[in-house]
């Protein structure tokens, strides 16, 4: 059979699951059996196996349900809804709480007080009361805005249209999760792939009656915008939310330590498989209201919060190929491309192999039958080979010594902190020489953590990136919409609102900018210290090799490790081209922050070591009121805070620039 002809046939079959999935998912008239629904997805997947040039980004393995209707308004939260960090045994607990003591700057040997509840694998939802009235349903959305579900959302009847009760808040928002039980999921089985589908699809259809026939529930489990919270727990906050009611888990508790978290965990794990709807695993938060304050979040998750997952599930499946993957920092990874299995009601063809030394270490080839792990949202993973079930005529698997995407050498570095080599093995091109990285560094631009491009998700960058319609990141603002609209799947509308999303991107932080390029070793925080020290589009576009790099010493937490990968990048001609080439679409914003703080248009910086705090909370204290962290004394400083044993160079500098010193006790009452 001709590569067109297999094309046209694997095009009709990813058409045909779209329409099903509209149907299950949007219409809630599903016109064809579960089981063969389920044999169309494996007739897609073995075409993608053989012909490995097929590709779709409806494909079933880049999608789990339907996307969301374009029916729903978007609004943003008052308070953004993160995700969880996941901590999976003792010893990812312990680091969790470690980050705490540290943060808080308290001793190590306290146990500290956790309100506990199941993690119920449903979706999260925010209800907006306004003088005990319903009047806002948001889905989570990306965090940032959901999905205007209201109408859908009051159906469920766990969820009070009113509260009538006297000490119920004039203004809050109580989250909770949406879900269907098991029993309930049996009666309408034939309409959704499992539980968590049920709820997501029966949330995002268009029509509150058809909603009204499916039977879900609503559990709360927290506060987002509260604007004069008494409580001091969360313990107290779960009593009042039954009080008010709202149904809450009956395996609330609360539990002080490790070692107890870790024996509640392994009890609640054995009897799991009791309850009637699902549970991936327990989610921790700290009880204190004021220890959750001080902590505050990093950029996507709360510091005083963690999801422990319970242990992962595991299939057999067989190992076809072993392809290597190539990241936007050169990172080489092989994974394991193996027979469609269904590992915890997912669908998986692919499995991480981690690196080459993982893969001598389990002597793993192709054609061997692996046990496949999956642990909640991680990456599946090969934990082992089934000796017994294998062909006596395989051969054992050899990295390779170039880079497959462009023939470049691949090395490991050596890691001058722990003496040792890296396990990963990367490639040494820079720029955008080496597709693959072009390739992952343009879908990195584009993500929601960057530019926030919606529309330009990881299929259409490869689709357009095949079409030579995008090289480089600046290509995206010079696309060739008459060609696009073209295209199989576009149109007008579609086009249209590709071009408002780009539009849109262009208003972007310097921060956020900053990350996008996708340095290595440059994350969200780091990106955030360096745009205080570069202060805008401008100054980054004359950094260079001739730049000197120990300027960047200045900034407290950027280390060797990130002015190593800094010098590597902007010596790289490449890379400073793009940056100039970008700053003439870019339209640098300032910072979405607070500015009713107490610290408002001040700035700060700490020298010294400070009593009782953390330089990380106080620096969180400051950024929390409206203040800003600056990375070296200048002119711009406003302030100098002093602990014990300060740097005398720079109170001395501070001092003659007649900038303000002050002790912590001064700084604090600052605050008050």
């Amino acid at each position: 059979m001709k590569e067109n002809e297999i094309k046209k046939i694997y095009k009709k079959k990813i058409n045909q699951l779209i329409k099903h999935n509209q149907l299950y998912f949007q219409k809630n008239k599903p016109n064809i059996s579960d089981a063969d629904y389920d044999k169309l997805k494996r007739e897609i997947f073995e075409l993608e196996i053989k012909y490995k040039y097929l590709n779709d980004e409806n494909s079933p393995r880049f999608s789990v349900g339907f996307a969301p209707s374009k029916h729903f308004k978007k609004e943003k939260h008052r308070i953004p809804m993160l995700s969880l960090s996941n901590t999976f045994d003792r010893n990812d607990l312990e680091n969790f709480q470690k980050k705490i003591f540290n943060f808080l700057n308290i001793k190590n040997n306290i146990d500290l007080e956790y309100s506990v509840e199941p993690k119920i694998d449903g979706i999260s939802a925010s209800l907006t009361y306004l003088n005990g009235k319903l009047t806002h349903g948001l889905s989570r959305g990306d965090g940032k805005e959901g999905e205007l579900i209201t109408e859908n959302l009051k159906t469920i009847s766990d969820i009070p249209k009113e509260v009538a009760d006297s000490d119920f808040p004039n203004d809050i928002d109580i989250r909770g999760e949406v879900f269907i039980k098991n029993n309930d999921f049996q009666k309408i089985e034939d309409k959704f792939a499992n539980p968590r589908n049920a709820a997501s699809g029966s949330l995002r259809q268009k029509n509150p009656e058809e909603v009204k026939k499916i039977p879900l529930n609503f559990i709360a489990y927290t506060y987002g915008y509260f604007k004069n919270n008494k409580f001091k727990k969360q313990s107290e906050l779960i009593k009042s939310l039954k009080k008010w009611g709202f149904k809450t888990s009956e395996y609330n508790s609360v539990i002080k330590g490790v070692d107890n978290l870790i024996k509640n965990h392994e009890k609640f794990e054995k009897n799991r498989f009791k309850l009637d709807y699902d549970v991936d695993g327990l989610v921790y938060k700290l009880n204190d209201f004021s220890l959750q304050e001080r902590l505050g979040f990093v950029a996507n998750a709360p510091r005083w919060a963690t999801a422990h997952k319970f242990s992962a599930e595991n299939a057999f499946s067989k190992v076809v190929d072993i392809a290597i993957q190539v990241g936007r920092t050169g990172a080489l990874t092989p994974v394991a491309k193996i027979k469609p299995v269904n590992v915890g009601g997912v669908i998986v063809s692919n499995a991480t192999l981690h690196n080459e030394d993982e893969i001598k270490r389990k002597d793993i080839r192709i054609g061997d039958t692996v046990k496949i792990e999956r642990a909640g949202d991680v990456i599946p993973h090969v934990i082992s080979v089934d000796l017994s079930k294998r062909n006596k005529q395989s051969k054992k698997y050899f990295f390779p010594n170039q880079c497959p995407s462009c023939g470049s050498k691949i090395i490991k570095e050596y890691n001058s902190q722990t003496k040792k080599y890296d396990a990963v093995k990367r490639c040494t091109s820079e720029g955008y020489i080496c597709e693959k990285m072009a390739i992952e560094k343009i879908k990195h631009f584009v993500s929601k953590e960057a530019l926030n491009i919606d529309g330009l998700g990881k299929k259409v960058v490869e689709n357009f990136w095949d079409l030579k319609l995008i090289r480089l990141p600046q290509h995206i603002f010079d696309l060739n919409y008459d060609k696009i609209e073209k295209l199989d799947g576009w149109g007008k509308l579609s086009v249209s609102n590709l071009k408002y999303a780009i539009n849109k991107s262009k208003n972007i932080t310097l921060d956020k900018f900053i990350f996008s390029l996708g340095i290595r070793h440059i994350g969200k925080e780091n990106a955030k210290l360096i745009s205080y020290y570069i202060k805008n589009i401008q100054n980054l576009t004359i950094i260079s090799s001739n730049y000197n790099f120990d300027n960047f010493l200045n900034i407290d937490g950027i280390g060797e490790t990130q002015i190593n990968s800094l010098k590597k990048f902007f010596s790289n001609k490449t890379n400073t081209e793009v940056i100039k080439k970008l700053s003439k679409f870019i339209n640098i914003i300032k910072d979405d922050i607070n500015l009713d703080g107490k610290l408002n248009n001040k700035t700060f910086m700490i020298t010294g070591k400070l009593s009782g705090v953390s330089r990380a909370e106080v620096k969180s204290l400051i950024e929390k009121n409206s203040g800003k962290i600056l990375s070296s004394v200048t002119k711009k400083l406003n302030y100098l805070i002093v602990g014990d044993k300060p740097t005398t160079r720079k109170v001395t500098l501070a001092k003659d620039l007649k900038i303000q010193v002050v002790n912590q006790k001064e700084f604090e009452k600052m605050l008050n």
